[in-house]
């Protein structure tokens, strides 16, 4: 078994001759929280949306569990990428279920993930009728639903109150122990500290550092290191 879930290789995404994300090569270890970090504009999300076929690179290559990453396997891929894939007419179920009829998923899986986001206690309650904190947390479940390989989120904290804060931490920090590797994004440190167990670190759409999360107190330091500097890895 491939120890990286999820690996990139010399990744880069042009538009119109602005290198959005350059010559980016990363490795995500299996069953872990990866925190991708950096300043808004650094290219993070570009990142995320290749890594998930909403995008196509410029250049470089994807490898996903040892091969090269193809559309197929998205099957095994759960993602939470900006606003929440809703349908704002329908209740929470309502929502899980239209995704469960297209996968072949039982209505039992249904309930498991809304239990599992806290929403089973919402009823005919329509999605639009949530808040922010809710939607992001319908948004979640529906990235789960297929019992996925990999979870990728970005900026999941977006919106939520502390107490909705505290407990996506503890939900994500659950995730590997269940086999279920996280890529997480945020320009939050504080966040990410108390999360992920590797960070990479991106600035101008350049991998600045990658590695095992340093010692208290010092990420914080580090993260500043890498932003204001130009240039890091390159192919």
């Amino acid at each position: 078994m491939n120890q990286h879930i999820l690996e990139t290789k010399c990744l880069t995404k042009t538009f119109h001759k602005h290198h959005a994300v350059s010559n980016l090569s990363m490795s995500v270890p299996r069953c872990s929280v990866y925190g991708l970090l950096g300043p808004n504009g650094a290219g993070k999300s570009t990142l995320l949306k290749m890594m998930t076929g909403i995008l196509r690179p410029t250049e470089g290559r994807i490898l996903f569990d040892g091969h090269e990453w193809s559309r197929r396997d998205l099957a095994r891929i759960g993602a939470l990428i900006e606003t929440p894939p809703i349908y704002e007419n329908l209740t929470a179920w309502e929502n899980l279920k239209v995704r469960s009829l297209l996968l072949g998923i039982p209505d039992k899986r249904i309930w498991e993930v809304l239990n599992l986001v806290d929403l089973s206690g919402t009823g005919k309650k329509r999605s639009g009728a949530f808040s922010l904190g809710m939607k992001q947390r319908l948004g979640l479940g529906i990235a789960l639903l297929a019992h996925p390989d990999l979870l990728i989120l970005d900026e999941p904290l977006n919106g939520l109150d502390p107490v909705g804060i505290r407990e996506l931490r503890a939900l994500i920090r659950r995730f590997p122990e269940e086999g279920i590797t996280v890529i997480v994004s945020s320009h939050i440190l504080s966040e990410i500290g108390q999360t992920a167990d590797y960070i990479g670190i991106m600035a101008d759409g350049v991998l600045g550092f990658q590695g095992e999360m340093p010692e208290d107190g010092h990420l914080e330091q580090l993260f500043m290191e890498v932003a204001g500097r130009k240039g890091a890895y390159s192919c």
